[in-house]
């Protein structure tokens, strides 16, 4: 079972970061971490199988919920497009592969991997129940990554 008291982000789609960035920072009381621009991130998918796309995103400061925003290409979970807005939610797993697979079995579906199946999904998978709730699964193996971003420090795809 997932454990949902590990949500810790809601992923937005947005059609421009830098302004998503400014609306939402007076209004809701929150900073930015430093906008990362990962020119080859890599995402499976059911139709697509493995591949590398760019995406930019950032995560606000404050949690313990924090806000993800994303800005990604066409044909991905991240395109804006018609829909921006509301996403997923992220949730830490400790074992991302297993959890993936109890969802499955359980009817879900999935989105969305940073691997594929049989490599073992990567470290983060979208998956989908019947419903249409989009849960994004991370390995906690990245948890002190984000902590010291989140703190001021650097993830490594900082942008230009």
């Amino acid at each position: 079972m997932i454990d949902y008291q590990r949500m810790y982000h809601q992923g937005v789609r947005v059609h421009d970061i830098d302004a998503a960035m400014a609306e939402l920072s007076d209004r809701l009381g929150v900073t930015w971490a430093t906008v990362q621009h990962n020119p080859a991130q890599s995402i499976w998918t059911p139709d697509a199988g493995l591949r590398q796309v760019p995406l930019t995103y950032v995560y606000s400061c404050e949690g313990p919920q924090h806000i993800e925003l994303l800005q990604g290409p066409p044909n991905t979970p991240w395109e804006a497009g018609d829909n921006p807005g509301a996403h997923h939610v992220g949730v830490w797993s400790d074992d991302v592969a297993g959890d993936t697979q109890a969802c499955l079995d359980a009817g879900w579906t999935l989105a969305a991997a940073g691997a594929s199946p049989e490599d073992g999904y990567g470290a983060y998978t979208y998956v989908v129940p019947p419903s249409g709730f989009i849960v994004e699964l991370v390995t906690s193996l990245a948890l002190p990554r984000f902590e010291a971003w989140w703190a001021g420090g650097t993830m490594g795809n900082e942008r230009d």
